[in-house]
Parts: C-alpha cells; sequence; structure tokens
C-alpha cells in the first residue's frame, strides 16, 4: 500500500517497502527552491551561497563535491569549489576558512573530508574553526554540543542523520517510544544519530565494536540504524519483524561481474534484511541522495537566518547612559568619562557586516563600498540637513545640535539614527577654532582620535593633491628643456627594444582624436600635440597643500635651486580640506567615480586655451591608488553610543562645506525607511545649505525631509545690532536688540525657497534667559518655521534635544516639495545672479575683468552647465563681513571664477579671501600636550 504522498515504493513482489529517497529527496528540493525564490522577493541581489572546500584531489571526493554542485545549481544556490593543492598546510587550510567566515556572501560551508594533504592536518582543528553559523555540515564543537543537549532549532544537524530522520518520518512509523539501535558511533552519523532519535523520544542503544551479543540487541530494534562500515555486517535473523532499517554504509565489495571488478554495498546484507525489514534503504541510491538534499537544506536555513539577522533598519543597538555633571566640565573630560563600545559590536548592532568592516583600532573603522550593492533594493530613511542662521565668529553649535539631535532621536526616541559629519582640519584644530566634534554632552567620541589623525584621509588627499603640484611643475620644466622629440621618447621609453603606451596615454591619444596605439607611428604633428602640453604657467589654478596654518604660505617663490635652471615662478598653498580632492572625494558615488571625477580635475590652460586635466599629465591613476582607502567612510559613535560617520571635510567657503555623498547613502539604507540621517552643513544657510541642495542633492540625486536652522540669542543680538563677539562670553545691555530677527527671518526663507519644512533649533547657553529662548521660538514660527525649539543638548545630552527631535519627526511627514533654486543650463552670470538675489538679499551682481574673462573661458571650454559654489565670507548675507542682519541695496562683485571641473562646480570668489589660514598670536596648540604617563592627550578642550 502507498504511503502518504506516494513517496515510498512499495514493492510488489515482497513484503518490504523500499525507501527509495529519490521522491523524498526531489520534494525537498522543490520545497529549498521556492525558500530561495522568496528570499529574492526580499532582496532581488540576495542568494545562498556555498562554499565547499577540498584539499587534494582524490576521485571520491570530487564525486562527492560534483553531486553537491549540481544540487545547490538546481536549487539556486551559489556554490564554489574551493580547491587546495595537495601541498596545503595546515596553516593554508585554516586561512582559506577564516576567510570564507568573514564573507558575508557566504552562508555555508563544508570541509570535505578526509583532507588529502602531504603535510599532517589536524581534521578536527580544521573542522572547529569553521563558523558555527556556517557549519551546515554539522561537525563543529559548538553544533554538537546544541544537538546532544537538545537545542535542535539552534543548531544545524549533520546532514546525513537528518536525512535519515527525514526517510524515518516518510515511512509513517512513529519515532516517539520506540527502541532504536544505532550501529557506530562516529561523529559524522553515529553520535548526532543518536542524539537526534533521542530528542525525538525513542529509547536509543548505540552499539558498537566492544558491544556484546550485537546481534541480540539488533533484535530489539523498531528502528535501526547502521553506519559502521563494515560491508554487509547485520544479517537478516538479526532483524526484527517489521524493524525499519535504515543503511549508511558505503562499502566495496569484488564483483567479477561488473566492468570494474566491484559493486558497492552497504552495512546491511540486503537480501536476507529484506525478508524481515518493513522498511529498508537500497545502497546506493538511499541515504546518499537524501544527506545532500540535507545539506541542500541547511544552507539555506543559514541564509534565511542571515536574512533575518539582518534586515537593514532591523537594529539591536544598546545606548550609553550618560552622567551629568553641573557645572559642565570641559569636552574632553566629558568624552573620557564615557567609555565607548567596540566599533565592531557597534558596526554589528546597526545591521554591519564583518567583512564589511576595516578595523582602525577599538574605536574607529572604514566601512567598504561594497554594502551600497548589498543594500541596493532597501528603502532609504529620512533625510536630515542641519543648518543655522548667519554665525557668530564662534559659531552656534552647529556640530552640538546635530549630535544631540541624533542622541535624542535614538537613545531617549528609539529611533534608528545615524550622524553623517565632516572630518574637521587640523588647521583649526591647532589654530584658533578648536576641533569639531561637537560639545559638552553632545559630541563625538573618543574626540581626539575625531579631530587629530582619524584615518589618514586629510593626510591622503595632501600625498595626492601634491603629487599633481609636483607633475605640474616637472611637466613645465622638461617642456621647457627639451625638443618634441625628445620629450617623446621619455614619455615613451625603451623597453625590451620597443616603445608602449600606458593605458593613461591611449586615453590622451583618443582625446586627441589619434586613433593609434603603436609609438611608432605617429606622425611629427602628433608626437608634438601628445608630448607637448604647452601650459601657461600664468593660468595654473592648482596650489599645494598642507593641513596646518600657515600664512606665510599664501604666496611663495618656487623653482629657486639652481638644478631648477632658473624656472622660477609664484605659486602658493592652500589647506588640504581646500583641495579639489577633497571636494571629490565628498561628492564622488563610487571608486568608478571618483576615478573619472579625478581625471577630470582641470590644473592650468595651454597657450592655445585647452583645459589641461590630470589626465593629461598621466598623473590621475596614481591619484586613484592614494584615494583608494580615503573613499570609504569612517565609522565612530556618540558619547550615547549612537553611530555617525565621518567623512571628508571639504571647506565651505571655496567648496560646498559638506560630509560625503556615499556616507549619506550608506546611511539612509541602514537606518530604514522609518530612520533618520542628520548630516550637517558648513557656515549659514545662505553658504552650506545652499551648496547642500544645489550641489550635493543634484549629485547625489537624495532629497531631504527637513531642514534644521541653528539659531542662538547671542547671534541675533550680534545681527539686531549688539557689539562684536570677541570671546566666548557675550556681555550686552541692550536686550531690544533681540527683537530684530531679520536674519534669522531671512535664513527660514531661504530654506523654504527649496520647498522644505524648517524647524528652528534655538541652542541654548547658560547666559540666555527663558524669556529671550521663548521670545525667538515665537518668531520662528511668525516667520514660516514648521516649528521652532529649545535645546539644552549641551548640557544634557540628547535628552535635551528630544523635543527637537519631535519637531522633526513630525516635519519629516509634513507636505514638500524639494525643488533646486536654479536650472544649470543657464549662463554662469544668470546662475550667480540667482543665488546673489534670491539668498543673499543682492540687487544685482558685477562681474569684475577677471570673472568675465573666466566667464567666457569656461563656457567656451564646456563647463559653462556646472553647478555654482559661491565662495563669499560665512560672517554676512553680504559679501562684507562686518555687515549684520540682513543687508540690502547691495551689488555682489565677483572678483575671479575658479573651475572645480573633477568635483563638478565653478566656484565664484567674492571678495578676497585666502584659503590657508594663519595663526593667531596665541594658537591653541599651547594648550596641547601627551601625558607621558597615562598616554592621553591634554589640552584639545
Amino acid at each position: 500500500m502507498p504511503l502518504p504522498g506516494g513517496l515510498i515504493w512499495v514493492d510488489r513482489r515482497i513484503s518490504v517497502d523500499i525507501i527509495y529517497s529519490f521522491c523524498v529527496h526531489r520534494q525537498v528540493r522543490e520545497r529549498l527552491k521556492k525558500d530561495v525564490a522568496q528570499m529574492k522577493t526580499q532582496d532581488p541581489n540576495f542568494r545562498p551561497g556555498l562554499v565547499v572546500l577540498q584539499v587534494g584531489d582524490r576521485d571520491d571526493s570530487n564525486l562527492y563535491i560534483s553531486m553537491k554542485l549540481k544540487a545547490a545549481a538546481e536549487i539556486g544556490i551559489n556554490a564554489t569549489h574551493l580547491r587546495l593543492p595537495k601541498t596545503a598546510t595546515e596553516d593554508e587550510v585554516l586561512h582559506s576558512i577564516m576567510e570564507v567566515n568573514e564573507n558575508s556572501a557566504i552562508h555555508g560551508l563544508i570541509v570535505q573530508l578526509p583532507l588529502d594533504s602531504i603535510h599532517k592536518i589536524d581534521t578536527e582543528k580544521v573542522t572547529n574553526v569553521v563558523a558555527p553559523e556556517k557549519d551546515v555540515d554539522g561537525l563543529t564543537c559548538i553544533n554538537a554540543g546544541k544537538l546532544s543537549r537538545g537545542d535542535l532549532g539552534d543548531c544545524f544537524i549533520p546532514c546525513t542523520p537528518n536525512g535519515c530522520m527525514e526517510l524515518i518520518r516518510q515511512t509513517g512509523v512513529s519515532v516517539a517510544g520506540k527502541r532504536a539501535v544505532v550501529i557506530g558511533r562516529s561523529k559524522i552519523v553515529g553520535a548526532p544519530m543518536h542524539d537526534l532519535l533521542l530528542w525525538n523520544h525513542a529509547t536509543v542503544t548505540t552499539c558498537h565494536s566492544k558491544t556484546a551479543d550485537l546481534a541480540a540487541e539488533v533484535g530489539r530494534a523498531d528502528i535501526l540504524v547502521v553506519g559502521i562500515g563494515k560491508a554487509e555486517m547485520v544479517k537478516g535473523d538479526w532483524v526484527k519483524k517489521g524493524a525499519v532499517v535504515i543503511d549508511c554504509g558505503i562499502n566495496h565489495i569484488p564483483d567479477e561481474t561488473r566492468p570494474s571488478g566491484k559493486r558497492v554495498v552497504g552495512d546491511v546484507h540486503y537480501s536476507s534484511v529484506k525478508e524481515q525489514a518493513g522498511f529498508i534503504t537500497p545502497v546506493p541510491g538511499g541515504v546518499g541522495p537524501m544527506t545532500v538534499a540535507m545539506l541542500m537544506q541547511n544552507t539555506v536555513l543559514s541564509a534565511k537566518r542571515f536574512l533575518e539577522s539582518h534586515q537593514p533598519g532591523k537594529w539591536s543597538i544598546t545606548y550609553t547612559k550618560l552622567i551629568l555633571q553641573k557645572p559642565v566640565p570641559s569636552d574632553i573630560v566629558i568624552s573620557r568619562s564615557c567609555v565607548p563600545k567596540p566599533i565592531d559590536r557597534l558596526a554589528m548592532e546597526v545591521g554591519l557586516l564583518s567583512d564589511e568592516l576595516e578595523l582602525y583600532g577599538k574605536t574607529k573603522a572604514k566601512v567598504q563600498l561594497d554594502i551600497i550593492s548589498r543594500l541596493r533594493a532597501q528603502p532609504d530613511g529620512k533625510y536630515v540637513v542641519v543648518t543655522g542662521i548667519t554665525p557668530t565668529p564662534l559659531g552656534e553649535g552647529k556640530s552640538t545640535t546635530t549630535i544631540g539631535l541624533v542622541q535624542a532621536l535614538g537613545a531617549h526616541m528609539k529611533l534608528n539614527v545615524f550622524a553623517c559629519v565632516r572630518q574637521p582640519s587640523q588647521g583649526p584644530t591647532f589654530g584658533i577654532k578648536g576641533g569639531a566634534a561637537g560639545g559638552g554632552y553632545s559630541q563625538v567620541i573618543p574626540m581626539e582620535e575625531f579631530n587629530l589623525h582619524l584615518t589618514g584621509d586629510i593626510h591622503a588627499i595632501t600625498a595626492a593633491n601634491n603629487l599633481v603640484a609636483a607633475a605640474i611643475d616637472a611637466r613645465l620644466f622638461h617642456e621647457a628643456t627639451q625638443t618634441d622629440k625628445a620629450l617623446y621618447n621619455r614619455l615613451v621609453p625603451l623597453s625590451g627594444g620597443q616603445r608602449t603606451f600606458s593605458p593613461i596615454q591611449i586615453n590622451r591619444l583618443k582625446r586627441l582624436g589619434i586613433e593609434k596605439t603603436d609609438p611608432t607611428t605617429l606622425t611629427e604633428e602628433e608626437i608634438t600635440r601628445f608630448a607637448r602640453l604647452d601650459m601657461d604657467p600664468d593660468s595654473i589654478t592648482w596650489h599645494r597643500v598642507l593641513d596646518t596654518n600657515d600664512r606665510f604660505l599664501r604666496k611663495i617663490t618656487i623653482g629657486q635651486s639652481p638644478t631648477e635652471k632658473g624656472h622660477t615662478r609664484e605659486a602658493q598653498f592652500s589647506i588640504t580640506v581646500a583641495s579639489e580632492i577633497m571636494a571629490v572625494l565628498a561628492l564622488t558615488s563610487s571608486l568608478k567615480d571618483m576615478r573619472q571625477r579625478l581625471a577630470k580635475m582641470v590644473v592650468a590652460t595651454s597657450r592655445s586655451g585647452q583645459p589641461i586635466t590630470t589626465e593629461d599629465l598621466g598623473v590621475s591613476g596614481a591619484l586613484t591608488v592614494l584615494m583608494r582607502d580615503a573613499i570609504k567612510p569612517n565609522l565612530m559613535q556618540t558619547l550615547e553610543g549612537t553611530p555617525v560617520f565621518v567623512h571628508a571635510g571639504p571647506f565651505a567657503n571655496i567648496a560646498h562645506g559638506n560630509s560625503s555623498v556615499l556616507a549619506d547613502k550608506i546611511a539612509l539604507k541602514l537606518v530604514g525607511p522609518e530612520g533618520f540621517v542628520v548630516t550637517e552643513a558648513g557656515f549659514g544657510a545662505d553658504i552650506g545649505m545652499e551648496k547642500f541642495f544645489n550641489i550635493k542633492c543634484r549629485y547625489s540625486g537624495l532629497r531631504p525631509h527637513v531642514v534644521v536652522l541653528v539659531a542662538t540669542v547671542r547671534a541675533l543680538k550680534m545681527h539686531g545690532g549688539g557689539p562684536t563677539v570677541s570671546d566666548c562670553t557675550l556681555y550686552i545691555k541692550n536686550k531690544k536688540n533681540l527683537c530684530v530677527s531679520v536674519n534669522m527671518r531671512k535664513q527660514v526663507e531661504n530654506a523654504r525657497h527649496f520647498g522644505v519644512p524648517v524647524v528652528v533649533a534655538v541652542n541654548a547657553f547658560k547666559t540666555d534667559t527663558e524669556s529671550e529662548l521663548d521670545l525667538i521660538c515665537t518668531l520662528a514660527k511668525e516667520v514660516g518655521a514648521f516649528d521652532a525649539v529649545r535645546c539644552s543638548h549641551w548640557a544634557e545630552g540628547g535628552a535635551g534635544a528630544v523635543a527637537l527631535g519631535q519637531a522633526v519627526q513630525r516635519a519629516s511627514e509634513a507636505p514638500s516639495d524639494f525643488k533646486f533654486l536654479y536650472d544649470v543650463e543657464l549662463p554662469i552670470a544668470d546662475k550667480i545672479r540667482i543665488i546673489a538675489q534670491k539668498i543673499y538679499g543682492a540687487d544685482d551682481i558685477e562681474l569684475l575683468p577677471d570673472a568675465q574673462h573666466k566667464v567666457e573661458l569656461y563656457t567656451k571650454q564646456g563647463f559653462g552647465n556646472l553647478p555654482i559654489c559661491m565662495a563669499k565670507t560665512h560672517l554676512s548675507l553680504s559679501h562684507e563681513a562686518d555687515k549684520k542682519g540682513v543687508p540690502t541695496g547691495f551689488v555682489l562683485p565677483i572678483r575671479d571664477i575658479r573651475a572645480s571641473v573633477g568635483a563638478g562646480f565653478l566656484y565664484p570668489l567674492v571678495g578676497t579671501m585666502p584659503t590657508i589660514p594663519g595663526l593667531p598670536t596665541r594658537p591653541c596648540f599651547y594648550d596641547i600636550d601627551l601625558d607621558p604617563e597615562t598616554e592621553q592627550v591634554n589640552g584639545l578642550f
């Protein structure tokens, strides 16, 4: 009589049911196919991954592996055969296993036994190096231990015993209460089979080579599982009538009737046992296919567990409780009072995988860009930009507000949230402003790491930038001292008797319209065009950089050494964060995109009016190599344990003053659709925010949900006619100045030009009064803010910004209609005029002669459709730093215009602005020192 589902074939000629696993195996495969398809509906890019690691080249192992790979392909599992040579050592095998353990695309790892190496390898050691969550063979001590104590739902069950149980279930015979006998106690079959039967409520006896009267023990079994490795050992007269017999043996015995001279038999004497058994598995064709099926089942189960535990937006994060002190201690004292979580733990909490992380010590790490591909199909979270009214020279606490807000959203409102902030330059850190990690109880920690070298990104930019500068002057020198032919021969030198173009040189040939790849075929005219860039020294716009405030490098003369043969020229330095390479880093979307942007950077103009790029100099590939690590965002944390990406720090005047697009994009995926990413734009809303929208959002494709506009009592007093802020304590007698809130009104209006709701955050200082703070909130709402709330996050951490967090959450649900301020296809002057009139309140613009010349040049060179990055003072809406409030009736003078073609913008220069600050009489470095006993940095704050 057929069993339910027709899965057991009934041999009508005999009284025994032969359990063929083919139908059961097929049923399992079809179910697994559906499971894989279901996972792909959750994530179209996801596919279960399996690695079979083999040492040597045994024929029997190859056969088993081919069966596994075929089954995996049929189900939709991405299976890889990792074959190590017979000469592989134990260390090499262990290294390969650990690499697979770290690969998040692999969910199952099988070590094919035996390990066929000429060297001695400890199989037990190798097996136990496999990560338990990828041990789909179920052979590690962790999985074996869980099975032995009955944790069947929290481990991987070895495949052969699991297949045996599935075959027993298909007989319809209940295991519970039955007497079961297992012959063999191997770790692969016998021991785990005993545990499985036991935890399925059978009464189990395990027999082995020392068992007395084995036949009598077998004769008591209702269920018999044999895995002893002895051909046809179990005879028919041993077996109880009607027993279920599962034969796990694979043995070869002589058979002259077979072409090979041998045949495969099990551990059971099939012809005699089938007369007694109620059900029996044949060999071959019985347990073997089910073992493979269970291996596939375990792999799919591992993939399911991975997907479940790594759902984007599904965080399991712990927060750090602050112990507030009054009066509030210094920033460095607060930073050291909080022990940061290990950065790899924080990464795991927010959904990053171990192989997506590069650790830089215990408190910071870089994140691999591969994560973008893994999370590509996931929805983004809410996007918030923090900006401010026109600040005092001391700043109004945008960084502190950014960190306080994310601590409120995360640690207090229990929402997924990421802060994305800029890396500070060491110029202000050692100069006058100090660091930029936030302040008080709202800061990024460890603040010493944050403010100093971090992971070396700024140093990489310095190196890359100065390589370009060296290339420019070297090329000028060599072109001035060599004939065209000599120059060409050195650019394309003989090697092995022939000349060969490098790939970057072939790119230059193509841009010149020369479709040749053989250096010997170029004409004299083509050689000249290829070899001679003919840069006009007066047109060079590329500066050397240094991440130090050194005013004496603002203008220098280079080439004074006699070896330069009189080829001197004027040059200058900028601070590293003003380098176009920093702007490229902040705006790039991938390694490929960065390579293209670096190649497009224009460094000068030829005497014939053609732009000269780093690709023309042949240096763009080397720049990409120098920047290959810097492109990865840096992961840190706030005082309350919320995650922070610290990445890029472009100068907010010369460049766009925002952290990286890559950090924002990764964070938006990680937080999930209900989470928030809070980023900060440099200086006031007229600079950083305008550039955030018109440049950063234009290139990233991201659309913000909320603008947070930071205002302070002291800044509004200053804009209302109060005294200039000269130190950290503002004393003012005339409180009426506060009522003049025109600057805040204008900055709210500026934000609303872009169609985004505005929440005003009134950052409270200890010198402020309740009435002042309440008045600002009232005025902000009257002038069009969605909401306005006071914040005390400096003194209270996230708890002091909960009202702000709630306002931001409400605003993120409000209707918005984001739009850019201008169309990039407009003429250059028109784009500048729109920014000047709508954002600054100017009557018009005036293009001075140098600027007018650049408009004509860049339009001719094809750069006229780039967005505009205005370079002006941050201390006023106008071009004059001492004009406070909302100046009117002025014409904005445009002194010059420069091109950051690689970054992707033109930057008009409004007035005179140093690109490398100078040190004050008493710089911050007077207070900075290292304690030789504790190795702690003192004096940063």
